[in-house]
């Protein structure tokens, strides 16, 4: 099978788009697919899909920079010295090495699971449907501890807050939950305000996105050149470019609004998916 530019552009932009979105980036990618003709548990196009999520990956590496460098210099020293332990960004740096491990665990003993029938449409109808309502306890959970005082900040995030989180960051390998819908969950449940549930949740796509791309482009090479080598950089690219600003643009919206307000979005579009599956307008996979 092969892949024009136009669809590693279109895919590109889909995934620069909803990568970090609480709306589930392999559900629209898996859609986006079926639109182009392609076959959706195809090897090679699954592969596609992760190797281009590093063009996200590189636009969060570039906009969290200073962050990444803080946090490491913050783990080194808490290495090698007692003082450094009790500086927030050591703790900080850990909560996100831990929580970064389940996900790795989970999607290599799963990946059969996840790369084959869990990519079925129907599959992203409903997470999309019941992940919504996860997310919608996640914000009445916050409100109510937010009233009482009881919310925290950057500064007072734990080894256990990532250990929570990259638990429930298991969950986003089922296409239609979302990978930043399941841990800004996690942070809101655990009393985190909203601004740090979503940066804590850029910091762990940061491994768990590098190593399914990386792992991908390795035991995939075969079928990634089928598609085409160039088409594969275009969509990196792209994928680069748009994530950068949706970046941007989510750690704005999060500030003065709740990710209640992509689950009216998500609910519409799981909704949408049933009846055009159960009219036969197009199969599940």
């Amino acid at each position: 099978m092969t892949l024009s530019y136009l669809d590693a552009v279109i895919l590109g932009i889909v995934e620069g788009l909803t990568e970090f979105l609480p709306v589930s980036s392999t559900g629209h990618l898996t859609i986006t697919e079926k639109l182009l003709g392609l076959t959706v548990d195809d090897p090679g196009v699954t592969a596609y899909t992760a190797v281009i999520q590093l063009g996200a990956i590189l636009a969060t590496l570039l906009y969290f920079r200073r962050d990444i460098v803080r946090l490491l210099v913050a783990w080194v020293g808490g290495l090698r010295g007692a003082e450094g332990r009790t500086h927030h960004d050591y703790q900080l740096a850990w909560a996100v090495i831990v929580g970064s491990i389940p996900v790795g665990i989970v999607g290599f003993l799963g990946k059969d699971l996840i790369s084959g029938p869990l990519r079925s449409l129907w599959v992203v109808a409903a997470a999309l449907v019941l992940w919504s309502a996860v997310m919608w306890l996640a914000e009445t959970r916050h409100a109510a501890l937010a009233r009482r005082g009881d919310e925290r900040h950057e500064g007072d995030v734990t080894v256990q807050d990532g250990v929570v989180i990259g638990l429930v960051q298991c969950f986003s390998l089922v296409p239609g939950v979302s990978r930043s819908g399941a841990t800004i969950s996690a942070g809101l449940f655990r009393g985190l305000d909203r601004v740090t549930a979503t940066r804590l949740s850029f910091f762990m796509a940061i491994p768990a996105l590098t190593a399914a791309g990386l792992f991908e482009m390795a035991s995939e090479t075969d079928h990634l050149k089928l598609l085409g080598i160039g088409q594969m950089v275009v969509g990196v690219v792209v994928s680069f470019v748009v994530a950068y600003a949706s970046i941007a643009w989510l750690l704005k919206f999060v500030s003065s609004n709740k990710i209640t307000a992509f689950v009216w979005y998500r609910v519409a579009l799981g909704a949408v998916l049933v009846v055009v599956l159960s009219a036969g307008w197009m199969t599940a996979t």
